[in-house]
């Protein structure tokens, strides 16, 4: 089953189609909420599905299914889909936090490229992880392809540097490279990562590299965070979005590939922001600017939908009491 099909049954299951209205539009954006899409894009997209429904006069639910579908699909076309192996060799760096599925996500990709006709070669570039590179060469066996590794605890620079001169005295055309397991605000394992693209760019200067980061589906809005850090890291080009057989969810790839919704900070006169972008506001939303009132990421960064929802009801209880206290004309 694809992300799309799971994100109709997901959402669309329990909502009622006795009639399109208000509430069914309500019912659907909380569900986009709760699927890890998160509030802002939630908005957007069923706020282009109301105009939609309006414009090309939508009453069935085959119907208010193909739009949604066509306009979740929008956002995620934000380049090529492919990885880029257009040069000989490029080199493909796995990274993510631990237990998201780098190494078996390693394995498919080589057979893949593999029975493309592709010679490949990985590198066991995880020497932290006890095991970690006998789990690769099962994974290498299992494609019919080569692996290159060094005992655990060996610096991975060296791993990579070993595998790269390896893929050019054998004439490969992609090499793969598995990473230790890291939480993303582990700054000396982020250092790490900058310094094995270093090693990329000093030995094989004019290939592609590709760097995925990995996630688990289950993530959760957390997902946006790792994201950022590790872009700053490693120069992310893609993701992988793992485990989708063991969750209904999967948004958070949707609320990736969109940025942060924070444009209002930089086009509104008077408000501030901290150094990370995002509006600076009291435990009430309060902002820098009286009567203007803020919550969501553009406040608190990345969160889960609970955290969100409940901040946003304190926040709008505060917008009613500040209105509520304004002089009756």
């Amino acid at each position: 089953m694809g992300i799309f099909s799971k994100f109709k049954s997901a959402i669309l299951s329990s909502l009622s189609f006795n009639k399109i209205d208000e509430e069914l539009f309500e019912e659907l954006e909380e569900s986009l909420i709760l699927s890890d899409v998160g509030m802002a894009v939630a908005t957007e997209a069923v706020e282009e599905l109301r105009k939609r429904v309006r414009k090309e006069k939508i009453e069935t639910e085959e119907a208010l299914k193909a739009a949604l579908r066509d306009i979740l699909e929008g956002y995620l076309n934000v380049g090529d889909p492919a990885i880029d192996v257009s040069t000989k060799p490029s080199v493909v760096l796995f990274i993510g936090v631990n237990g998201v599925g780098k190494t078996t996500s390693i394995g498919k990709i080589a057979h893949r490229m593999k029975s493309e006709g592709k010679k490949v070669i990985l590198c066991a570039g995880d020497t932290f992880r006890a095991a970690a590179a006998d789990q690769l060469e099962i994974w290498s066996q299992r494609a019919g392809v080569d692996t290159v590794r060094q005992n655990e605890g060996t610096d991975p620079g060296a791993v990579l540097f070993d595998a790269l001169a390896a893929a050019k005295a054998r004439s490969c055309d992609v090499v793969l490279c598995d990473t230790a397991g890291r939480l993303h605000n582990k700054q000396n394992l982020m250092n790490e990562l900058a310094k094995m693209r270093k090693i990329i760019d000093r030995e094989v200067p004019d290939s592609v590299c590709e760097t995925l980061l990995v996630l688990d589906a289950t993530t959760g809005q957390n997902g946006l965070i790792q994201a950022k850090e590790f872009k700053n890291a490693a120069a992310l080009t893609g993701l992988i979005l793992n485990k989708l057989d063991g969750t209904a969810k999967g948004g958070i790839i949707i609320s990736i590939s969109q940025g942060p919704r924070n444009t209002i900070v930089s086009t509104t006169e008077g408000l501030k922001a901290d150094q990370k972008g995002l509006l600076v506001a009291d435990e009430l939303g309060n902002t820098s600017r009286p009567g203007i009132f803020a919550s969501g990421d553009v406040v608190n960064g990345a969160r889960t939908a609970v955290e969100a929802v409940a901040f946003s009801k304190k926040v709008a209880e505060a917008m009613d009491e500040y209105i509520q206290a304004l002089p009756k004309e």
